[in-house]
């Protein structure tokens, strides 16, 4: 297994092991951070959240797609600068509409089937991360960066 692959998988795993992340979008010059539940893809390529129309974080959105989104595996104990993995993924967020929204909310419900009604209702929208870079940090300084192809 090459280099690439072995990063692949360990993104994957990370992803997959943790519910939550941080998204940080911008208004102006200012950024504004929240904690989502998300969705990753089998591919990488994507990352599926939701949010209430009603919120700074949704307006935000509307005015500016670029977003990071921070993902990490911390414990809060001692070890965590040696054995901790931060994963900012950087891209686009896309707010889903009709047959995509459904077969994304499926999705996405599998993963968070606690979060169903928030989900499906008329006034939450679901948007995916198109990602196009992975920044990964470990030990906190080994930084690796793999470019996300289209």
């Amino acid at each position: 297994m090459n280099e690439e692959n072995d990063l692949r998988k360990q993104l994957h795993e990370l992803l997959e092991d943790q519910r939550l992340a941080v998204i940080s979008t911008r208004t102006g010059d200012q950024p504004y951070s929240n904690l989502i539940c998300f969705a990753p893809s089998n591919d990488l390529r994507h990352i599926l959240f939701a949010t209430t129309r009603a919120t700074r974080k949704y307006a935000n959105l509307m005015k500016e797609s670029q977003i990071a989104l921070l993902v990490d595996n911390r414990s809060h104990g001692p070890a965590d600068p040696f054995r901790a993995l931060a994963l900012t993924a950087l891209g686009k967020a896309v707010e889903l509409k009709g047959t995509e929204a459904e077969q994304a909310r499926g999705i996405y419900i599998a993963r968070h089937p606690h979060l169903q009604e928030f989900v499906s209702s008329p006034s939450t929208a679901l948007f995916r991360m198109n990602v196009e870079k992975y920044i990964l940090v470990r030990r906190f300084q080994d930084v690796i960066e793999l470019q996300v192809t289209p």
